[in-house]
């Protein structure tokens, strides 16, 4: 539910520092892409805290190799993507990649939901609720890339 409030928080008050005056921020583009670059920039750190590695390393289905490579691996990728959404020249491409690592990521999860995990002690997003918001992050980054 984090990964949500802080696009959708994001979203929000860029947009209105973008009504308010600040002209770099003034549409709807520029917010999505600081609310992507803020969630991802969130979860992107996530991966790399001790504890919580453990369970993102948990999360990769049984049958990849390497999970805390992985894990590492995605947790790069998705602070390179924020940096990379926060510069106007790379953000089409930051967001087409991002949107395509949450695709792929997207299996982790769903085996994650299946096997009933725990993510910082609490039930992983259950699949529906957790395939409901893949494709809300997944249409925000591609919105971003367009």
């Amino acid at each position: 539910m984090i990964p949500l409030i802080a696009l959708a928080g994001g979203f929000a008050l860029l947009r209105a520092l973008g009504a308010v005056g600040i002209d770099t921020l003034d549409g709807w583009q520029p917010a999505i892409r600081g609310g992507l670059a803020l969630m991802f920039a969130l979860t992107g750190v996530t991966h790399f805290v001790r504890s919580r590695r453990r369970d993102f390393a948990a999360m990769v289905p049984p049958r990849l190799p390497r999970p805390e490579l992985l894990v590492t691996i995605t947790g790069i990728l998705e602070l390179a993507g924020a940096a990379g959404l926060l510069l106007p020249p790379a953000a089409p491409f930051a967001a087409m990649g991002l949107a395509l690592l949450m695709i792929a990521m997207y299996p982790a999860n769903a085996s994650a939901a299946r096997r009933r995990l725990t993510l910082a002690g609490r039930p992983v997003t259950p699949l529906a609720a957790r395939t409901a918001l893949q494709a809300v992050f997944v249409t925000a980054a591609l919105a971003a890339a367009w």
